[in-house]
């Protein structure tokens, strides 16, 4: 196990909300011991001590429910390096070179390349991970020149491409409720599931991330990867372990079986919008921050289709959305209406409903029974709570990359293969053919 964690980016939000949160759970659970150590690299001027204190901080705010002792355990196992990300001068004196480290790029994509650059040409030791946040690139042609550059200077097996979804608990919980129960498996194919719908709808709005998403938009923060990794997970065929190898290649199966959608699909296939004001929050083009010319979208629909043997006329339907009337965070299993009904009278069965739900975790399976008359079909739920996970997902991927273990990470062909589906999308909708719509903030019931 990797005994040190370096933080590219340590005073920013994805620290805040979830690394130091996650060492602090992986403390907790007695998974790093005494001489574990975290090297923290930002802009600001600030000493070990100004650090320590704007941790603390940010872990009281959003870990209280982790020990207090194993709060501070990790706040002073850490240091702090003032330092350019991009400059190998200034990491050089920062990473150490007699032992292998965990880079952690908590830092915005546009700045990858020059930053793994730094860091190769800075040392790093034989045996150290490199591990990038989504989104993996900006653009098809973007990943794929960032892919060569890591091949370059690293080994695939050291490149983390990490995306959180694939460490929660539900999502994990789906391929132990798929490929761990045989009664599932029969039916679980186009002959029998119609659609599958793979939402996150948010009722919140920007929140102060126009700094991030209005140079993204919807479809490139949420659909391109988070949507189409859990699309792979539901589609995939069963692989022979969830070692990274077998994991991976299933999922890449999915991907280039995904039908290529021509500029026409691409326009019938799709939506985007964006929310107008409501509820007590500004239009997103009058949020701080946005540029109205962006023509950003806060709303994005895709329906897909899979041409393999199991997956031939089943849709695939990957949502998201910003201030939506409701959220909704699920995967939802729709299968097809039964070819008969035995029943006298005007009755009719709602089609069965298997959902996997996200945030918060759930898992339920919507049937239909009778009255004790015989004759009234009504609908009948059985649910479950699932066992809360041990870790938080950023704790889990961390694990992962300390251990080495890349399998809830993204190989590099999995991340070129996902822009070539979204692709066509992109350029429909710069050519226009998909109009821009609004909905109100708060009040659109999707």
């Amino acid at each position: 196990m990797l005994g040190e964690l370096v933080i590219l980016g340590a005073t920013g939000d994805l620290t805040a909300r979830f690394l130091l949160p996650a060492l602090g759970a992986l403390r907790s659970g007695g998974h790093l011991g005494d001489g574990f150590r975290v090297t923290g690299v930002g802009r600001e001027d600030w000493t070990d001590d100004a650090f320590h204190a704007w941790a603390a901080q940010q872990l009281d705010r959003h870990a209280p429910d982790i020990p207090p002792d194993r709060r501070r355990e990790v706040v002073a196992a850490s240091r702090y390096h003032r330092a350019d990300v991009t400059d190998a001068h200034a990491l050089a004196p920062v990473i150490p070179h007699d032992r292998p480290v965990a880079a952690y790029l908590a830092l915005p994509p546009s700045i990858f390349a020059a930053t793994v650059s730094a860091l190769h040409a800075a040392g790093t030791a034989s045996g150290s991970t490199v591990v990038l946040e989504k989104p993996f690139g900006e653009s098809l042609d973007d990943a794929i020149e960032l892919n060569r550059l890591l091949s370059r200077l690293y080994l695939e097996r050291s490149i983390f491409r990490v995306d959180h979804f694939l460490a929660m608990g539900t999502v994990l919980n789906l391929l132990g409720v798929r490929l761990a129960n045989r009664v599932l498996e029969p039916l679980w194919s186009s002959a029998h599931i119609e659609r599958v719908d793979i939402v996150w709808d948010e009722s919140l709005a920007l929140e102060g991330r126009a700094g991030y998403y209005d140079g993204v938009g919807a479809l490139k923060d949420m659909l391109q990867n988070h949507l189409l990794q859990l699309l792979c997970l539901v589609a995939m065929e069963p692989p022979i372990s969830l070692g990274d190898r077998d994991l991976r290649d299933r999922k890449m199966d999915v991907l280039r079986s995904i039908r290529p959608l021509t500029l026409h699909d691409a326009a019938e296939r799709s939506r985007r919008a964006r929310y107008t004001a409501g509820g007590g929050v500004p239009a997103y083009v009058d949020e701080p921050g946005v540029d109205p010319m962006h023509r950003t979208e806060t709303f994005a629909e895709l329906r897909l289709e899979i041409d393999n043997w199991r997956w031939r006329d089943t849709t695939f339907r990957l949502r998201t959305g910003k201030a939506l009337r409701t959220a909704r965070q699920e995967v939802a299993i729709h299968f097809r209406e039964v070819p008969h009904l035995p029943f006298a009278g005007d009755v009719q069965a709602v089609p069965n409903v298997l959902r996997f739900g996200l945030e918060p975790e759930s898992v339920s399976l919507h049937l239909t029974g009778t009255t004790t008359s015989g004759d009234v079909l009504t609908p009948l739920t059985l649910a479950a709570t699932p066992a809360p996970a041990h870790l938080p997902p950023y704790g889990r991927l961390l694990l992962d990359v300390l251990n080495r273990d890349p399998a809830l990470s993204i190989r590099a062909d999995e991340a070129e293969q996902s822009w070539r589906v979204v692709t066509p999308v992109l350029e429909a909708w710069a050519k226009d053919l998909v109009p821009l719509s609004e909905y109100p903030a708060f009040a659109w019931e999707v």
